[in-house]
């Protein structure tokens, strides 16, 4: 199953290592050439100057950006040449309507869409670990879930088009309240006079542990806030979900907090550090 990958950004990366490791990666395309020829170079694939190019060399492509716009233009590219019977699989982050209206763009040329964004963070791209929930045809994720089972381990089918992006504006608004809640608990914990270290792994152990907590408690304690996963995006995501729940007539007011928390933090310049960083906000300087 020849496979082509567009967006190698620091999620993308990890997962396409992933399949070519497999050995069904074909292609990959980077907006930014230079990043796109060196990986090509080492992973021993096709290195292509247009999204065309790939398009045409592929069975499955492989899709992660950063953006709502980006994924729509990308899709109208891949429209223009694709094949009957090429499932086009996005793993960004984006609204669940951008979701079906690519799904309609490709439907015409009888090319399969399946939103399929992912959870996890760069450890979990890199790993090949990431949990992914899946919109769009069952029929075409059962064709392509040999490549997805490279960077996924785990894959649930949620429904039709748009469910995968409904589902992970779902992790999303949780994520903004785990975060505020481990951020605010550690100062609480750090204003105690408590060791730090002793504090975070007594509780990780309990109740009230987390993933965020045992896998960012320590680094944010210490003042340390290298991204795993951008409060900036994080921030574009919360953007999404607020949205959707206007739409939807439901109140995500944590969330929406989050959101100016993180905004606050962007106007001085934190934007590309990890979500923890919300830790500054909290704690006794």
């Amino acid at each position: 199953m020849k496979t082509g990958f567009i967006g190698l950004g620091a999620m993308g990366v990890g997962m396409v290592r992933n399949v070519a490791a497999a050995g069904l990666l074909q292609a990959v395309y980077n907006r930014s050439s230079e990043k796109a020829e060196t990986l090509a170079a080492e992973l021993q694939v096709a290195y292509c100057q247009s999204i065309t190019d790939l398009v045409r060399q592929v069975d499955v492509v492989l899709l992660c950006v950063s953006a709502d716009q980006d994924v729509i233009a990308v899709v109208d590219a891949i429209a223009k040449v694709i094949k009957p019977g090429v499932t086009v699989v996005d793993m960004s982050t984006v609204s669940s309507s951008t979701a079906q209206q690519c799904y309609a763009v490709l439907a015409e040329k009888q090319a399969a869409f399946l939103d399929a964004p992912v959870s996890g963070g760069v450890e979990g791209a890199r790993k090949g670990v990431l949990s992914m929930m899946v919109g769009g045809d069952e029929a075409a994720l059962n064709q392509v879930s040999p490549v997805l089972q490279t960077m996924a381990a785990k894959i649930t089918f949620m429904g039709g088009s748009g469910s995968g992006q409904a589902t992970k504006a779902v992790n999303q608004v949780m994520a903004a309240g785990i975060n505020q809640a481990v951020t605010e608990a550690l100062a609480f914990a750090q204003a105690q006079g408590l060791p730090m270290q002793k504090a975070i792994q007594v509780i990780a152990g309990g109740a009230a542990g987390n993933w965020f907590l045992s896998h960012r408690g320590e680094t944010m304690s210490e003042g340390i806030f290298e991204p795993g996963f951008k409060l900036a995006l994080h921030h574009k995501d919360l953007a999404i979900c607020h949205d959707m729940a206007e739409r939807s007539q439901c109140a995500i007011p944590l969330a929406d907090q989050t959101m100016q928390d993180y905004q606050q933090l962007m106007s001085v310049g934190y934007g590309d550090e990890d979500i923890s960083a919300l830790f500054r906000l909290k704690r006794k300087d």
